[in-house]
């Protein structure tokens, strides 16, 4: 089960990747996660009462986990130049609130599932990937998050589930669609589904 989302390419600049086992990315990453697994386990949060809150929490764990501007930037790619500054603000609170309740939706599915957290491989002098396995009963599921150091904060840009990239998965989706309309109309497009969560 893809309990791990989001909420959901990177390379390396020198063309290869070096490999590293552990460190602040990977620290970083594990720390957000075992924050959500403890929401998620907490007595106090069980049942239809606690799920509001359950999912208040998971929403503001993913908002320190995730750097939303980098996962825009790079899901529109190119495209992003085609936006003015209102329409790039708008978009990143859109696509935000819908990576977020994606991940939300995933992460609440967790039924005690082991996740291992593998290594750290270094994709450029400011970029890694954060390798972990998701173990479940029947299977075991790499789980990959690409992550920016700004600033000295590692923050997630990317997630790769199963080899399938989130930034590559939506690029494709919302490039199909900026191909013949303007920005205007892929906004529009995501207001209507952030209208019916």
């Amino acid at each position: 089960m893809k309990i791990v989302i989001v909420l959901l390419a990177a390379y390396s600049l020198l063309g290869f990747a070096i490999p590293s086992f552990a460190g602040p990315a990977l620290d970083t990453v594990k720390g957000e996660v075992d924050g959500v697994l403890k929401v998620l386990k907490d007595p106090a949060l069980k049942g239809e009462t606690g799920k509001k809150a359950k999912q208040e929490q998971i929403r503001k764990i993913s908002q320190k986990m995730f750097d939303f501007v980098e996962l825009s930037k790079r899901t529109l790619g190119i495209n992003w130049n085609k936006f003015s500054m209102p329409q790039r603000q708008e978009f990143v609170d859109l696509y935000k609130g819908l990576l977020e309740d994606a991940y939300v939706d995933k992460i609440t599915s967790y039924t005690d599932e082991k996740i291992d957290y593998i290594k750290e491989v270094q994709l450029s002098e400011s970029a890694v990937e954060v390798q972990s396995i998701v173990v479940t009963k029947s299977a075991a599921i790499p789980v990959y998050y690409r992550m920016l150091n700004k600033d000295g904060q590692w923050r997630v840009y990317d997630v790769v589930i199963e080899g399938v990239s989130l930034v590559n998965n939506y690029r494709s989706q919302f490039r199909d669609i900026l191909a013949n309309n303007p920005p205007e109309y892929l906004l529009d497009t995501l207001r209507k589904k952030v209208q019916k969560r």
